[in-house]
């Protein structure tokens, strides 16, 4: 239940989160010309959106690992096929966000 739960507001927040994303990055923005290093190097100097892409990556992820996980279980005929379906799944979800995370928080546009 908690899981079916999840899927549903992580998809509400998502859409929210990337229509807002689209809308800043394409058309308030400057159009897609302008995203470049400078731009994200801008952007990720302000907390607000640092949180807010790290908000997206987090829920994308676990959203979509989250319905890799319920395919698994649905097609994955054999118990030791799911076993390690799942647990590839999980180390790249960890491994993505993890690393997501710390490009976000460590970014230093000094370094070149």
């Amino acid at each position: 239940m908690a899981a079916w739960l999840f899927m549903r507001l992580s998809g509400v927040v998502l859409v929210v989160l990337v229509l807002g994303h689209l809308l800043i990055q394409l058309f308030l923005d400057g159009g897609v010309t302008k995203v470049g290093f400078a731009f994200v190097a801008g952007r990720w100097a302000s907390p607000f959106w640092q949180v807010w892409d790290l908000l997206m990556l987090w829920l994308a992820m676990l959203h979509g690992a989250n319905g890799l996980r319920t395919v698994i279980n649905d097609y994955a005929e054999r118990a030791n096929t799911r076993l390690w379906l799942k647990g590839l799944l999980y180390t790249a979800t960890v491994f993505t966000i993890l690393l997501g995370t710390l490009v976000i928080f460590t970014f230093d546009p000094n370094i070149r």
